[in-house]
């Protein structure tokens, strides 16, 4: 509710640059938008509170997940001695804080996998364009010799085909060969 009444009250009909340059706490604006009901536990990245897994920025600003009363007990309880806490509760509070561990955000990404298929699929087709070009064509009829088109070309000539636009349009039939342009 209290999101709802700060985006009518102060965010309404203004744009979103112009309240961000002119708000003098961008905390509560980062909070109100963003982060929502998660807790505030560190300064953050050049004080800009946010959740990253970074390993070279271990220690996020806000906890990855909005209090609920069973994580509100957990926290009770982690402030006295952790070896009543069992093993369950003490992973439950990690993810309440941390989305990953470190195993998890720094394993290798699957994207090798991508680019392999992806080059296959190229490879594939140079054999494929390859085997077509000299394996599976056969030599030219006999129809698309020089000396094979030049006797369908005089005898189209000859037949006078499309006399008006075509190719006997541009024959000299008088002198028995081809008209100047």
């Amino acid at each position: 509710m209290l999101n709802i009444f700060l985006l009518s009250s102060k965010h309404f009909g203004r744009p979103y640059h112009q309240y961000w340059m002119k708000s003098s706490n961008r905390l509560n604006h980062w909070f109100t938008h963003i982060a929502g009901n998660r807790e505030q536990v560190g300064f953050g990245i050049n004080g800009n509170p946010g959740y990253f897994d970074r390993p070279d920025y271990p220690f996020p600003s806000v906890r990855w997940k909005e209090p609920t009363p069973e994580i509100c007990c957990l926290w009770e309880k982690e402030k006295g001695d952790w070896s009543k806490l069992t093993r369950e509760e003490k992973k439950e509070l990690y993810r309440a804080s941390f989305r990953q561990t470190y195993a998890e955000f720094k394993a290798p990404l699957p994207d090798w996998k991508h680019i392999v298929g992806v080059s296959f699929c190229f490879v594939s087709i140079g054999i494929w364009m390859w085997y077509l070009t000299t394996l599976v064509t056969c030599e030219l009829p006999k129809s698309f010799s020089e000396e094979s088109r030049a006797a369908q070309c005089r005898r189209m000539i000859d037949l006078e085909v499309n006399p008006i636009t075509g190719i006997s349009s541009h024959w000299d039939y008088e002198k028995d060969c081809w008209k100047k342009c």
